[in-house]
C-alpha cells in the first residue's frame, strides 16, 4: 500500500505499523525523534498498525508539544509502575502530563520521604535499562472492571463507572498496567531524561470531601541538554521565589494563627506597595478617574440582584447584622453602580470613571493558596467606567494604553485573550455580543495580536485578560477589561441623553494590576528582590567604618533625606564588610560608605548594588547620581513620579 509521510510517497505492506512506515519517509536521525505519528486528527502509537482509511502520516518529534506531552504522560506510567514495585499496596490513581512534567496520585498507608522519590527514580531508570514495550488492548467495560477489580484498584472502578464508556484502553508495559486513552511512546527506553521533583498532597478528584492522596510531581524532557535547561530554571525560580525573598528582605509574612491565605505586611513591605499605589493613583488621576470608596459588606439582596449569589457565591464569605444577611465583597462594582445612581446624570457628564484600592474577599479552597500569588484577602486597583454607547471603543482603547504603560515600566512582555461567554452565564445573547464585538474591535483598531478563550468570560460579560512574562519566562494573569450591558441593566443605571431621554449605559470593569499582591509577588521574583531605585522601599544606605564618623554620617542622612531619597544609617560599631553584606544580601541599590577620608572631604564613597563603584562623590552629586536613577524608567511611558517618606 502507498502512503505519504511527511509529503513524501512511500509503498509498504498491508498491515504495516506506523513505525514502518515512518522508517521508510524519514532519515534516521529524524525517526530516532519521533515519538508517535499523526492520521488526520488521530494520534496514533508507533506500534499501531496503520488504518485502512489512512493516507497521509505525519511524525510528531520528541520536542514538539505534543510529542513532549506524550513523553510526560508515558513517564508518569514509568513512575506508577515503580511505586508499585517498592511499595505493592499503594493504589494508583491517576497521572497526566502538564505544563513541563506530569504527576501521578497515590493512595498509600504513610507519606512517601525524599529518599522514597530517590528510590523511585532507580527503580524507573531500571526500567527504561530493560526497554520494555508500552502495549495497548482495548476491553469491553465489563472486561476493564474485572481486570482492576483483581488487582485491587478501587480508583480505577470509579473512574470506569463514571465514565460509562463501552470500551477501554489499557496500556501496560512489563508487569505494569494502566487505564489509559494513551497515546504512549514505543518503549521505555525512549524516556532518558526524568526528573522527580516533590510530593504534595492532592484530595480525590480535586475535592476536599474526598480522601486526600499523595502527588509525586515530575519534570521529563526529550534529552538530558533540555532536562538540564530546565532543571537550571527550577534553581533560579527557587532562589527568586517571592515567599524566600519575603521573609528574607523583611517585606511580609503569613501568620497562621491569624487565618490562612491572608498576608502581613511589615514596615519595609508595606513601604513597597504604598510606592506602588501612590503611583498607580497618582496615574488613575491624570488619567481622567475619580476616587471612590466603598463598604466592605453589602446587604444580600444586592448580591442577589447583581447574581453574584447564584453565580459566584462558592468564593463569598457571608454573614448577618440585625438578622439581616449580608455579603463580603468579593469584587467593587457594585458600591460604584450605587455610587454612579446619587444623581441623575447627562450625558455630558459621561464617562464616570471611578477608581479604588478595594479590598476584597474570596473563598479559596486552602489547597490552592500560595505566598501572595493566590489569597483570600487582597486589594484590587479596580474601577468602574460607566459610558455612553458610543464611547465605549475609545475608552476601552484608553485602559489597553494604560496597560500597556504600565507592563513598559515594568519591562514586562505580555499577550492578549479575548475570553467569550462562559455557560453559567446572565443577560442577553444580543448583549454578549455587543460587548464581545466591542472588545475585538477594540484591539483589531490597535492592531493588537490575541488569542480567543472560549467560554472563560466572567459571568455577565467578556473580557481581554492580558498575562505578562516575566523574566523567566513565566505567565503570569495580571490585567483585565471586561464589558458589561447586564449589570447596569439589573441596577438600573441611566443618563439623560440629548434628546431629553433616559439612556442605559455600559459599565467597563477594569483592573490594571489585578491584585496588588499577586503583582507585588510576581515583581519581586521578576527583579528577584533586587528592586528598580524608584521602587525600592530604601534607595540608599549610609554605612560608616567607626564610631568617630557618626556626627558626619547624621548630617549626611539629613541632607538625603531632604533630597527626597529614601535612606537610612548603619551606625553600628560592626566591620564595614558585614555591613556592606549586609546590605548586599537586602538588595539596597546604593551604599554610601563613610570613612575619615569622607569626612575631611565632606563627600561619601559610593558602591552600586551589583558591585560596580561610582567612587568618591560630593553630597550632590550622590543625591544627582540617585535620583536620575529613580527617574530613568518613566522617561520610555512619558510619565513621571516621585515618591518620599519625608
Amino acid at each position: 500500500m502507498q502512503i505519504e509521510v511527511a509529503g513524501k510517497q512511500v509503498e509498504v505492506a498491508e498491515g504495516a505499523s506506523c513505525a514502518e512506515a515512518l522508517k521508510e519517509g524519514l532519515s534516521k536521525k529524524q525517526f530516532k525523534k519521533v515519538v508517535v505519528a499523526k492520521c488526520g486528527g488521530t494520534t496514533l502509537d508507533l506500534n499501531t498498525t496503520i488504518p485502512a482509511t489512512c493516507t497521509t502520516l505525519e511524525p510528531v518529534f520528541d520536542d514538539s508539544p505534543e510529542g513532549l506531552d506524550v513523553i510526560r504522560h508515558s513517564t508518569a506510567h514509568l513512575m506508577a509502575e515503580a511505586v508499585k514495585k517498592l511499595f505493592p499496596s499503594a493504589k494508583v490513581t491517576i497521572g497526566p502530563s502538564v505544563e513541563n512534567g506530569f504527576y501521578y496520585d497515590f493512595d498509600f498507608e504513610r507519606p512517601f520521604t525524599p529518599e522514597d522519590l530517590e528510590a523511585i527514580e532507580k527503580e524507573m531508570q531500571r526500567s527504561v535499562g530493560a526497554d520494555q514495550e508500552f502495549s495497548c488492548r482495548k476491553v469491553s467495560a465489563d472486561e476493564a472492571r474485572k481486570f482492576f477489580a483483581d488487582m485491587g484498584e478501587d480508583y480505577k472502578l470509579e473512574l470506569i463507572d463514571d465514565l460509562g464508556e463501552e470500551e477501554y484502553s489499557i496500556y501496560r508495559h512489563g508487569d505494569f498496567a494502566d487505564l489509559c486513552r494513551g497515546p504512549h511512546v514505543a518503549r521505555t527506553g525512549m524516556l532518558k531524561a526524568f526528573k522527580l521533583l516533590n510530593v504534595a498532597g492532592a484530595y480525590w478528584r480535586g475535592d476536599e470531601k474526598n480522601k486526600q492522596l499523595q502527588r509525586i510531581y515530575g519534570t521529563a524532557w526529550q534529552d538530558p541538554k533540555a532536562l538540564k535547561k530546565h532543571l537550571d530554571y527550577l534553581e533560579e525560580a527557587k532562589k527568586r521565589d517571592h515567599r524566600k525573598l519575603g521573609t528574607q528582605l523583611d517585606l511580609f509574612s503569613f501568620q497562621e494563627q491569624g487565618g490562612a491565605g491572608m498576608a502581613y505586611w511589615h514596615p519595609k513591605g508595606a513601604l513597597v506597595r504604598t510606592i506602588l499605589e501612590d503611583f498607580v493613583t497618582k496615574e488613575q488621576l491624570k488619567r481622567g478617574y475619580q476616587l471612590v470608596r466603598g463598604p466592605q459588606i453589602l446587604k444580600r439582596d444586592l448580591w442577589e440582584t447583581s447574581g453574584h449569589y447564584d453565580n459566584y457565591r462558592e468564593n463569598m464569605y457571608f454573614t448577618e447584622i440585625d438578622e439581616q444577611a449580608y455579603g463580603v465583597k468579593p469584587m467593587n462594582c457594585l458600591a460604584h453602580m450605587l455610587i454612579y445612581n446619587r444623581k441623575l446624570m447627562s450625558y455630558r457628564e459621561l464617562p464616570q470613571r471611578y477608581f479604588e484600592l478595594g479590598m476584597v474577599h474570596r473563598h479559596e479552597k486552602s489547597g490552592v493558596l500560595h505566598g501572595l500569588l493566590r489569597v483570600r484577602c487582597f486589594t484590587q486597583d479596580d474601577a468602574h467606567i460607566i459610558c455612553r454607547p458610543d464611547q465605549l471603543q475609545d475608552e476601552i482603547k484608553g485602559v489597553v494604553k494604560w496597560v500597556q504603560d504600565l507592563m513598559g515600566l515594568f519591562d514586562f512582555t505580555y499577550s492578549m485573550e479575548l475570553s467569550t461567554r462562559p455557560e453559567k452565564s446572565i443577560g442577553s445573547d444580543e448583549d454578549w455580543e455587543r460587548a464581545t464585538k466591542a472588545l475585538s474591535e477594540a484591539m483589531d483598531d490597535l492592531g493588537l495580536p490575541y488569542e480567543i478563550n472560549e467560554g472563560d468570560g466572567a459571568f455577565y460579560g467578556p473580557k481581554i485578560d492580558v498575562k505578562v512574562r516575566d523574566c523567566l519566562g513565566r505567565e503570569w494573569q495580571c490585567s483585565t477589561i471586561q464589558v458589561d450591558f447586564t449589570l447596569p441593566d439589573r441596577f438600573d443605571l441611566s443618563y439623560i441623553g440629548e434628546d431629553g431621554e433616559r439612556h442605559r449605559p455600559v459599565m467597563v470593569h477594569r483592573a490594571i494590576m489585578g491584585s496588588v499582591e499577586r503583582f507585588l509577588g510576581i515583581l519581586i521574583e521578576h527583579y528577584a528582590g533586587a528592586f528598580p531605585v524608584w521602587f525600592a522601599p530604601v534607595q540608599a544606605r549610609i554605612l560608616t567604618v567607626t564610631d568617630s564618623q557618626r556626627d558626619f554620617a547624621e548630617k549626611v542622612l539629613q541632607f538625603f533625606q531632604e533630597k527626597g531619597i529614601r535612606v537610612e544609617a548603619d551606625l553600628r560599631n560592626e566591620k564595614l564588610g558585614y555591613k556592606v553584606r549586609e546590605a548586599q544580601v537586602e538588595k539596597i541599590p546604593y551604599m554610601l560608605v563613610i570613612g575619615d577620608k569622607e569626612v575631611e572631604s565632606e563627600s561619601v564613597n559610593v558602591r552600586v548594588r551589583g558591585g560596580d563603584d561610582a567612587g568618591l562623590l560630593s553630597l550632590e552629586e550622590a543625591a544627582e547620581l540617585i535620583l536620575a536613577a529613580a527617574k530613568e524608567p518613566f522617561k520610555r511611558g512619558g510619565m513621571s513620579y516621585s515618591f518620599s517618606t519625608t
